[in-house]
C-alpha cells in the first residue's frame, strides 16, 4: 500500500505545484471518526484503532492506515479506510467504501450511503499513551 505522503507528492507534481517539499507524514495508531445517522440525526464521535474493526450501525469500519502531518506543516490527517455493510439475512458483507479520507476535505473522498455518513476528524496517539522520541506512533507496525 502506497503511503499518503507519496500520494500527495505525486498529486502535487501532477498539478505542477511548486514550493517546499512535502514532509513525511507521521503514522498514528488511532483515527478519530465522526458518524452521522441520517434517520435519527445523531452524530457520534469514536476512536478506531488501526487494524481493528469498529461498528457503527450496520457498518463495519476498518482503518488500515492513519497518518498526520508534522506540527511544522499545514494541519492534515489522512486515513485509508474500508467500510463494509452487513445487512440482515445476508451472509456476506458488501464493500461500500475503500480509500483515503482526508480530515481537511471530507467531501473529496466520502462514503455515499442513504443512512450513514462517516468522516475522518483526526489521526492521533492512543488515549493515555505517550509518544516516542521520533514522534512515530509506539507499536506501529512497519510497512
Amino acid at each position: 500500500m502506497v503511503g499518503v505522503g507519496v500520494f500527495l507528492a505525486l498529486a502535487a507534481a501532477a498539478m505542477g505545484v511548486s514550493g517546499p517539499a512535502i514532509a513525511e507524514m507521521t503514522p498514528e495508531p488511532v483515527a478519530l471518526l465522526q458518524g452521522l445517522d441520517k434517520i435519527t440525526a445523531r452524530v457520534s464521535k469514536f476512536e478506531a484503532p488501526v487494524g481493528a474493526p469498529m461498528h457503527f450501525g450496520t457498518l463495519s469500519i476498518r482503518v488500515r492506515d492513519c497518518e498526520k502531518n508534522p506540527p511544522e506543516e499545514a494541519p492534515e490527517s489522512a486515513a485509508f479506510i474500508e467500510i463494509d455493510e452487513m445487512r440482515r439475512g445476508e451472509k456476506t458483507a458488501k464493500r461500500l467504501f475503500s480509500g483515503w479520507m482526508f480530515a481537511s476535505s471530507p467531501a473529496l473522498s466520502a462514503l455515499e450511503h442513504p443512512v450513514y455518513d462517516v468522516n475522518l476528524l483526526d489521526c492521533r496517539a492512543a488515549s493515555g499513551s505517550s509518544r516516542t522520541t521520533s514522534g512515530s506512533a509506539a507499536g506501529k507496525e512497519v510497512r
